[in-house]
């Protein structure tokens, strides 16, 4: 058993990098039509800057951030679990509760405001993943790292259907609705018609009403975004289990370790997603290798990736210093700062807001995401001078024990609460 009586600082740091680095992979998304994520190309020959900038979000932050957070999810889900029943309670109660309210907010949030959601998705691995609590290390990790090999198998038949739908859509004699099936999936990974792309802009521009009508006939729902990318997720939380249980996800390696973990894994991923970028611009960004490098060449290399950020954010924080410090307090409050980028970025890029969806080029996003960053920075940490949670953590943690929770409070009684709530 893991107890928690305080929280662990470098959890909240890592959670803090996570929170801030899925916003800048989030940008695009956001300013963009969905099948513009994967590729600079989706709406015409990319400039030079926007090339970089994709190529810098591809091999640095697209998917790490996402697998980052899904291990501290892990870690966080065993912390309460442990304290449950360290208290006399019954963990799974507790926990079920908790991924059942998360579930309602992530719905919310799917249909009312952001079609990538992730907070669902996490609820329901995270019901699942509370099976494995009780595990020992070497067990974790064994599960955790064949369910990623399970999302690579299933991914890569996945983009095998791709080149195969490809070939039959453009054989001599094809039937209409092939060649339509090949071009609605080529719309999915960055090579969609100009149909497609007025479609999808006119929507983005759109009233709150039009979104929320396309999201609920047309964004993918939770149950089927867990049969596509539910293994990696959950072998991403197992793991995350295993760093908590192993003391890896709590700085009680030596330097040393966690140096050579850093160096080892970022240099790899790296390299590698470096080589997935030259794949993809050597062909041209043609749907079928932005599907084989996105899907089956990407998967496997982000686990190692992840460990090495997390390794390296280990050693270069520095206890008590300024960043360090806003940091953790913006990853104690990764809740309210996730759900926050949300209502900022769509208001800022939907029509019912500024409008500037399609407006801005791909490098112009990055400079939406810097004040966003800062602003994360800056409130975090007064906000929790002042009280012992983010404002939706309270909420979540109230309505999961059926109690309002005490909201004032000094930041030593804060620092006794839950690590991740």
């Amino acid at each position: 058993m893991t107890p928690a009586p305080t929280r662990i600082a470098t959890l909240d740091v890592i959670r803090g990098v996570a929170v801030m680095g899925i916003l800048a992979a989030n940008i695009a998304a956001f300013g963009f039509p969905e099948f513009a994520y994967m590729t600079p190309a989706s709406m015409g020959s990319p400039s030079t800057p926007d090339l970089i900038a994709w190529t810098a979000t591809f091999i640095v932050i697209d998917g790490k951030m996402r697998g980052l957070f899904s291990f501290l999810f892990g870690a966080s889900m065993l912390l309460v679990i442990d304290r449950a029943s360290a208290n006399g309670d019954d963990p799974a109660t507790i926990h079920l509760r908790r991924m059942a309210w998360l579930f309602v907010f992530g719905v919310a949030h799917l249909y009312l405001l952001w079609w990538g959601d992730i907070l669902a998705h996490y609820a329901l691995v995270g019901a699942i993943a509370y099976m494995f609590a009780r595990l020992p290390v070497r067990w974790l990790i064994g599960l955790g790292l064949a369910c990623i090999a399970v999302q690579t198998l299933e991914l890569g038949t996945l983009t095998a259907y791709a080149f195969d739908l490809h070939a039959a859509a453009h054989k001599a004699g094809a039937t209409a609705r092939t060649i339509a099936n090949w071009q609605s999936l080529a719309d999915q990974f960055g090579q969609p018609s100009p149909a497609a792309v007025a479609r999808e802009l006119a929507i983005g521009r759109g009233t709150w009403r039009d979104l929320v009508a396309w999201r609920w006939t047309h964004a993918v729902g939770p149950i089927t975004f867990l049969t596509v990318g539910g293994p990696e997720t959950l072998g991403f939380m197992l793991l995350g289990m295993a760093g908590l249980r192993s003391g890896f996800l709590t700085g009680d390696w030596s330097r040393q370790r966690y140096i050579a973990i850093a160096v080892a894994g970022i240099a790899i991923g790296w390299v590698g997603y470096a080589g997935i970028v030259a794949f993809d611009i050597g062909h041209g960004f043609d749907a079928r290798y932005v599907a084989l490098s996105w899907l089956a060449l990407a998967t496997p290399l982000r686990p190692l990736t992840i460990m090495g950020y997390a390794a390296a954010i280990i050693v270069l924080a520095r206890p008590g210093g300024w960043l360090t410090t806003r940091v953790s307090a913006a990853g104690r409050m990764a809740f309210s700062n996730y759900l926050g980028t949300t209502m900022i970025c769509t208001t800022i890029f939907y029509g019912y807001g500024l409008g500037l969806y399609g407006e801005l080029s791909r490098a112009q996003l990055y400079l939406v995401v810097v004040p966003i960053w800062l602003l994360m920075l800056a409130w975090s940490k007064p906000w929790l001078d002042w009280f012992r949670y983010g404002p939706l953590e309270w909420l979540w943690r109230s309505l999961s024990r059926f109690a309002w929770q005490p909201m004032r409070g000094s930041p030593s009684a804060a620092s006794r609460s839950g690590c991740c709530e």
